[in-house]
């Protein structure tokens, strides 16, 4: 029975942050109120003062997490709107998105190399920038830490979705499609739900980024994993 209103408690208390952060962010709607950052910043607060053991939240939260698959199955609704512009634009998309990937690869075996980090952080860096089963798979894989492998992805996805807007006004893009590709292949399903709400046609290319980059770097992240950590 414990164990019970602890996992009620849990989620209740979770979706209520969510909702309070949500409606905070609609007053104060700048990248650093996303309810994303400010949620997990209560939420960890929490569980500081309170002293509740991670493990013991996770009871409840575990069951939110579960839900990540189907959210990034509902991403098929808007591709599937926006498959004319996809398909008229397939090649820049595929290209734009390979080279993303790499990008994410190599940047995390440059930190880890200039920071002098050990291995397993080394293998939790490397697949920062895609959504956290397969990063946390790949992290397996290479014999880092899954739980630090998701940390990396949810300071990658914020820090995309924080910093997106100002650079793409620096170097000039303005094009949803390539706005799509950067914030799929970066920040993936966090930078995919703020690039929902900044267009139909950014959120459906974003979704293709985030999904094609995950399949790249499952590929190559092991390999890189292998050759120079």
């Amino acid at each position: 029975m414990n164990e019970w209103w602890t996992t009620a408690a849990a989620i209740a208390g979770t979706l209520a942050v969510y909702t309070a952060s949500k409606r905070t962010y609609r007053w104060f709607p700048i990248p650093l109120m996303l309810p994303i950052v400010t949620g997990t910043i209560v939420i960890i607060l929490f569980l500081l003062v309170s002293r509740i053991p991670y493990n013991v939240y996770m009871n409840g939260g575990q069951w939110i997490e579960s839900l990540l698959g189907p959210a990034v199955v509902a991403l098929a609704c808007p591709l599937y709107e926006q498959r004319h512009l996809l398909k008229r634009y397939l090649l820049p998309i595929l290209s734009g998105i390979g080279t993303g990937a790499v990008i994410g690869i190599v940047s995390g075996l440059v930190f880890t190399a200039a920071t002098g980090a050990s291995r397993e952080w080394a293998a939790a860096v490397l697949p920062k920038s895609v959504t956290t089963p397969v990063a946390m798979d790949i992290t397996t894989t290479l014999g880092g830490d899954a739980p630090l492998a998701a940390m990396f992805v949810m300071v990658a996805g914020i820090g995309g979705v924080v910093v997106h807007a100002r650079v793409m006004n620096v170097v000039g893009v303005t094009d949803p499609v390539a706005k799509g590709i950067g914030m799929g292949s970066a920040a993936h399903a966090i930078g995919t739900a703020k690039s929902l709400e900044n267009s139909e046609t950014e959120g459906a290319v974003s979704s293709v980024a985030m999904t094609v980059s995950a399949v790249i770097v499952a590929f190559l992240a092991p390999l890189a994993g292998n050759l120079f950590l």
